[in-house]
């Protein structure tokens, strides 16, 4: 069976012996990039198991239609996660006290609700479990990535955290002024404003984003939040004009 069919085949059916067969053809490009960072001050297994996660995550988003060949797609898609790894791991050693300890916290909570309930805890729930509010919560799972926003805790299909906390505003309908965001908007990059167009002009959630720019979850969080600073920097520009 070629790669086309193979992931066809697979895309069409879910089945998880056949994602378990191209994992383990693949498993060769995760180990090579692994290596290519070792001497930088984390061992090669802990590199290897970060390569793998992101060989499967990106095995699902994958779209064999595009003519586009798997090992070029997952390529950079392993790269990239590696260096979030590193940037990551460097932000963790710089971590407020209080940060750092709230972060192992969040972690055991959320592993006892999910237990307790079979399902994810929201950002309000985690908060009222632990006494603190929804924004700690929120900055301490993003701090290092313990607790992940962007995939379920069990580690099979389901809703990300991010999905789970209550939107309380609408960052755009604070801006009241249509031509001054129009304005702002010019000057975002294409990726960004297509990140807007999808978010704010179809509501979608960032999940749906996510797939829709071959990104993870996480990457549309942290490019939004990017996005709505540089809008609200234009905006107070424009207005002090």
């Amino acid at each position: 069976m070629d790669e086309t069919e193979l992931f066809a085949r697979y895309r069409a059916t879910g089945d998880r012996h056949l994602r378990d067969e191209i994992v383990a053809k693949y498993l060769y490009i995760a180990s090579i990039l692994a290596k290519k960072f070792v001497g930088r001050g984390v061992e090669y297994d802990d590199l290897y198991q970060v390569a793998s996660l992101a060989l499967v995550k990106g095995i699902d988003r994958f779209d064999e239609t595009k003519g586009l060949r798997f090992s070029t797609f997952i390529t950079p898609t392993i790269t990239g996660e590696i260096k979030n790894y590193f940037r990551d791991r460097s932000r963790l050693v710089h971590l407020p006290r209080k940060v750092f300890e709230l972060r192992g916290a969040l972690k055991q909570s959320a592993e006892k609700f999910f237990a307790e309930n079979g399902r994810l805890p929201s950002a309000r729930e985690l908060a009222a479990m632990l006494g603190v509010s929804e924004e700690d919560v929120v900055n301490a799972a993003e701090a290092g990535g313990v607790v992940s926003l962007d995939k379920p805790a069990d580690g099979a299909e389901g809703p990300a955290l991010y999905e789970t906390i209550p939107a309380e505003r609408d960052d755009f309908e604070r801006f009241e002024n249509r031509d001054a965001v129009l304005a702002a908007c010019s000057t975002l990059s294409e990726r960004e404003r297509e990140l807007v167009r999808l978010r704010f002009g179809k509501e979608l959630s960032q999940t749906e984003t996510a797939k829709r720019m071959n990104v993870s979850q996480m990457y549309v969080s942290r490019m939004e939040r990017k996005v709505l600073d540089k809008l609200k920097d234009e905006l107070k520009k424009s207005m002090a004009d």
